[in-house]
């Protein structure tokens, strides 16, 4: 029983980034597809696969790594945690090492990045930083 599942899936990716390897399956969930949907769609990731090993569902994530074989993501760090939760409004939005990188939040209009989250003009919680 992991009582931070989003923290546990960050920590997968961090360690798999850090052994070099192609790839690394996380337990399935709704907004754990959202954020490797997300990581896909700003290039962090090559791509994500959800599948079925047994009864478990899992999220296949494909890591992507520069051509001198270095990981394009260099960090990735959970924000709002379960006994500190973190909630900003529209114009509190943090910038991510001055707009290189990206936030993901929950909103009420789903799980989207920061920059997208200020322009359609909603707040919401920050669940992670990734540069």
């Amino acid at each position: 029983m992991v009582s931070d599942p989003i923290a546990d899936m960050l920590t997968r990716l961090r360690n798999a980034l850090k052994a070099r390897h192609p790839k690394v399956d996380v337990p399935a969930s709704k907004l754990k597809a959202e954020i490797a949907r997300i990581l896909k769609e700003e290039g962090y990731i090559m791509n994500y696969k959800l599948a079925e090993e047994g009864s478990r569902r899992v999220i296949k994530i494909y890591l992507k790594y520069t051509p001198g074989n270095e990981p394009v993501i260099s960090k990735i760090e959970r924000v709002s945690r379960p006994g500190c939760r973190v909630y900003v409004g529209t114009g509190e939005i943090p910038k991510v090492l001055g707009g290189l990188g990206v936030n993901i939040m929950t909103t009420p209009r789903g799980v989207m990045t920061g920059a997208s989250a200020k322009k359609q003009g909603v707040g919401g919680e920050v669940l992670c930083q990734v540069y």
